[in-house]
Protein backbone atom coordinates (compact mmCIF):
# COMPACT_ATOMS: atom_id res chain seq x y z
CA UNK A 1 0.00 0.00 0.00
CA UNK A 2 1.53 3.02 -0.84
CA UNK A 3 1.45 6.80 1.11
CA UNK A 4 -1.52 7.95 -0.46
CA UNK A 5 -3.63 5.03 -0.02
CA UNK A 6 -2.07 4.55 3.64
CA UNK A 7 -3.68 8.17 4.71
CA UNK A 8 -6.97 7.70 2.78
CA UNK A 9 -7.60 4.96 4.87
CA UNK A 10 -8.68 7.53 7.47
CA UNK A 11 -7.76 11.18 9.01
CA UNK A 12 -5.94 10.21 12.07
CA UNK A 13 -3.01 8.13 12.39
CA UNK A 14 -2.81 6.99 16.18
CA UNK A 15 0.73 7.09 17.50
CA UNK A 16 0.66 4.35 19.95
CA UNK A 17 3.55 3.72 22.80
CA UNK A 18 2.61 -0.49 23.74
CA UNK A 19 4.36 -1.22 27.23
CA UNK A 20 3.03 -4.96 27.70
CA UNK A 21 2.26 -6.58 24.26
CA UNK A 22 -0.59 -8.06 26.15
CA UNK A 23 -2.85 -5.70 25.69
CA UNK A 24 -2.18 -5.32 21.97
CA UNK A 25 -4.87 -7.06 20.23
CA UNK A 26 -7.52 -5.46 22.38
CA UNK A 27 -6.06 -2.23 22.00
CA UNK A 28 -6.06 -2.80 18.35
CA UNK A 29 -9.74 -3.77 18.14
CA UNK A 30 -10.91 -0.95 20.12
CA UNK A 31 -9.44 1.61 17.58
CA UNK A 32 -10.45 -0.45 14.59
CA UNK A 33 -13.76 -0.80 16.31
CA UNK A 34 -14.54 3.31 16.27
CA UNK A 35 -12.75 3.51 12.87
CA UNK A 36 -9.43 3.91 12.78
CA UNK A 37 -7.68 0.92 11.05
CA UNK A 38 -4.19 2.66 10.58
CA UNK A 39 -2.50 1.78 13.40
CA UNK A 40 1.32 3.19 14.33
CA UNK A 41 3.42 1.56 17.54
CA UNK A 42 6.12 3.20 18.20
CA UNK A 43 9.54 1.65 18.80
CA UNK A 44 9.94 3.33 22.04
CA UNK A 45 9.37 -0.09 24.26
CA UNK A 46 10.42 -3.66 24.50
CA UNK A 47 7.11 -4.98 23.45
CA UNK A 48 6.33 -2.89 20.54
CA UNK A 49 7.66 -5.44 17.78
CA UNK A 50 5.46 -7.97 19.72
CA UNK A 51 2.79 -5.84 19.94
CA UNK A 52 3.12 -5.12 15.99
CA UNK A 53 3.19 -9.05 15.47
CA UNK A 54 0.26 -9.97 17.77
CA UNK A 55 -2.19 -6.43 16.30
CA UNK A 56 -1.32 -7.99 12.25
CA UNK A 57 -1.84 -11.10 12.68
CA UNK A 58 -5.05 -11.19 15.11
CA UNK A 59 -6.82 -8.07 14.28
CA UNK A 60 -8.53 -8.05 11.19
CA UNK A 61 -8.81 -4.80 9.30
CA UNK A 62 -5.43 -3.46 10.96
CA UNK A 63 -3.05 -1.92 9.02
CA UNK A 64 0.26 -1.95 11.07
CA UNK A 65 3.51 0.15 10.88
CA UNK A 66 6.36 0.73 12.97
CA UNK A 67 6.87 4.56 14.42
CA UNK A 68 10.15 5.89 15.53
CA UNK A 69 12.25 4.62 12.90
CA UNK A 70 15.77 5.74 12.87
CA UNK A 71 18.14 2.92 10.83
CA UNK A 72 18.51 0.02 8.87
CA UNK A 73 18.05 -2.17 11.82
CA UNK A 74 15.02 -1.33 13.23
CA UNK A 75 13.42 -1.02 9.90
CA UNK A 76 14.19 -4.53 9.26
CA UNK A 77 13.33 -5.12 13.14
CA UNK A 78 10.04 -3.73 12.11
CA UNK A 79 9.73 -6.04 8.86
CA UNK A 80 10.32 -9.05 10.54
CA UNK A 81 7.44 -7.97 12.95
CA UNK A 82 5.60 -7.76 10.48
CA UNK A 83 5.47 -3.95 9.53
CA UNK A 84 3.02 -2.50 6.56
CA UNK A 85 4.57 0.91 7.08
CA UNK A 86 6.56 2.75 8.46
CA UNK A 87 7.52 6.13 10.13
CA UNK A 88 10.46 8.17 10.86
CA UNK A 89 11.27 11.27 13.30
CA UNK A 90 13.72 12.33 10.36
CA UNK A 91 15.30 11.12 6.98
CA UNK A 92 18.74 9.63 6.26
CA UNK A 93 20.00 8.61 3.60
CA UNK A 94 20.64 5.14 5.17
CA UNK A 95 17.20 4.91 6.06
CA UNK A 96 15.88 6.06 3.03
CA UNK A 97 18.03 3.65 0.82
CA UNK A 98 16.66 0.83 3.49
CA UNK A 99 12.90 1.70 2.68
CA UNK A 100 13.67 1.85 -0.87
CA UNK A 101 15.59 -2.00 -0.72
CA UNK A 102 12.69 -3.37 0.97
CA UNK A 103 9.85 -1.94 -0.99
CA UNK A 104 8.68 -0.11 2.73
CA UNK A 105 5.91 2.03 2.60
CA UNK A 106 7.49 5.13 4.41
CA UNK A 107 6.18 8.38 5.76
CA UNK A 108 9.97 10.37 7.05
CA UNK A 109 9.95 13.11 9.07
CA UNK A 110 10.98 16.58 8.32
CA UNK A 111 10.57 19.92 10.38
CA UNK A 112 11.96 22.34 7.14
CA UNK A 113 11.72 23.48 3.73
CA UNK A 114 14.85 22.46 3.17
CA UNK A 115 14.62 18.90 4.41
CA UNK A 116 11.18 18.27 2.46
CA UNK A 117 13.06 18.36 -0.56
CA UNK A 118 15.62 16.58 0.44
CA UNK A 119 13.24 13.97 1.24
CA UNK A 120 12.13 14.60 -2.40
CA UNK A 121 14.86 13.97 -3.78
CA UNK A 122 15.08 10.50 -2.09
CA UNK A 123 11.67 9.68 -4.19
CA UNK A 124 9.43 10.79 -1.35
CA UNK A 125 6.31 13.54 -1.37
CA UNK A 126 4.16 11.71 1.34
CA UNK A 127 5.81 13.70 4.66
CA UNK A 128 5.32 13.59 8.26
CA UNK A 129 5.74 17.43 9.44
CA UNK A 130 7.48 16.66 12.88
CA UNK A 131 7.20 17.92 16.02
CA UNK A 132 4.44 19.73 14.03
CA UNK A 133 2.69 22.38 16.59
CA UNK A 134 6.62 23.26 17.60
CA UNK A 135 7.92 23.56 13.93
CA UNK A 136 5.02 26.00 12.99
CA UNK A 137 2.23 24.11 12.83
CA UNK A 138 -0.71 25.30 9.80
CA UNK A 139 1.45 28.65 9.32
CA UNK A 140 4.03 26.34 8.68
CA UNK A 141 2.23 23.63 6.22
CA UNK A 142 0.45 27.31 4.61
CA UNK A 143 3.84 28.39 3.86
CA UNK A 144 5.01 25.38 2.57
CA UNK A 145 2.13 24.99 0.33
CA UNK A 146 3.10 27.73 -2.27
CA UNK A 147 6.95 26.74 -3.14
CA UNK A 148 6.49 22.91 -2.69
CA UNK A 149 2.54 22.33 -4.18
CA UNK A 150 3.22 18.81 -4.82
CA UNK A 151 3.78 17.66 -1.18
CA UNK A 152 1.77 15.87 1.43
CA UNK A 153 1.86 16.05 4.68
CA UNK A 154 1.04 14.05 7.67
CA UNK A 155 1.50 16.62 10.89
CA UNK A 156 2.51 14.84 13.76
CA UNK A 157 3.07 15.95 17.41
CA UNK A 158 1.28 17.93 19.82
CA UNK A 159 -1.84 17.79 18.06
CA UNK A 160 -5.44 17.14 19.79
CA UNK A 161 -9.03 16.18 18.74
CA UNK A 162 -9.61 20.41 18.42
CA UNK A 163 -6.84 21.44 16.15
CA UNK A 164 -6.79 18.18 13.95
CA UNK A 165 -9.80 19.60 11.96
CA UNK A 166 -7.96 22.81 11.36
CA UNK A 167 -5.19 20.96 10.12
CA UNK A 168 -7.17 18.67 7.99
CA UNK A 169 -8.69 21.64 6.23
CA UNK A 170 -5.55 21.75 4.41
CA UNK A 171 -5.19 21.31 0.94
CA UNK A 172 -1.30 19.59 1.83
CA UNK A 173 -2.59 17.64 4.68
CA UNK A 174 -3.67 14.48 3.97
CA UNK A 175 -4.15 12.86 7.72
CA UNK A 176 -2.80 13.85 10.93
CA UNK A 177 -0.56 11.83 13.80
CA UNK A 178 -1.56 12.19 17.33
CA UNK A 179 -1.49 10.09 20.15
CA UNK A 180 -4.47 11.92 22.34
CA UNK A 181 -6.55 8.45 20.53
CA UNK A 182 -4.25 5.62 23.34
CA UNK A 183 -4.55 7.98 26.94
CA UNK A 184 -1.95 5.89 28.65
CA UNK A 185 -4.20 5.68 31.76
CA UNK A 186 -6.93 4.41 29.42
CA UNK A 187 -4.59 1.30 28.23
CA UNK A 188 -3.49 1.06 31.65
CA UNK A 189 -7.59 0.86 32.48
CA UNK A 190 -8.21 -1.57 29.89
CA UNK A 191 -10.49 1.48 29.25
CA UNK A 192 -11.47 -0.15 25.80
CA UNK A 193 -14.72 1.46 25.65
CA UNK A 194 -13.20 5.00 26.08
CA UNK A 195 -10.85 4.15 23.66
CA UNK A 196 -13.32 3.03 21.09
CA UNK A 197 -14.80 6.72 21.34
CA UNK A 198 -12.03 8.62 20.98
CA UNK A 199 -11.39 6.50 17.24
CA UNK A 200 -15.26 7.60 16.47
CA UNK A 201 -14.74 11.27 17.39
CA UNK A 202 -11.48 11.01 15.08
CA UNK A 203 -13.16 9.15 12.78
CA UNK A 204 -15.70 11.75 12.32
CA UNK A 205 -13.50 14.31 11.11
CA UNK A 206 -13.68 12.84 7.92
CA UNK A 207 -17.19 14.12 7.25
Amino acid sequence: MDALTLLRQGPVVPVIVVNDAAVAVDLARALVDGGIRVLEVTLRTKAALAAMRRMRDEVPGAIVGAGTLRNRAQLEAALDAGAQFGVSPGLTPELASAARNANLTLLPGVATASEAMRAQDEGFDILKLFPAEAVGGIKLLKSLAGPLPDLRFCPTGGIDLAKAKDYLALQNVLAVGGSWLTPEDAIANRDWARITELAKQASALAQ
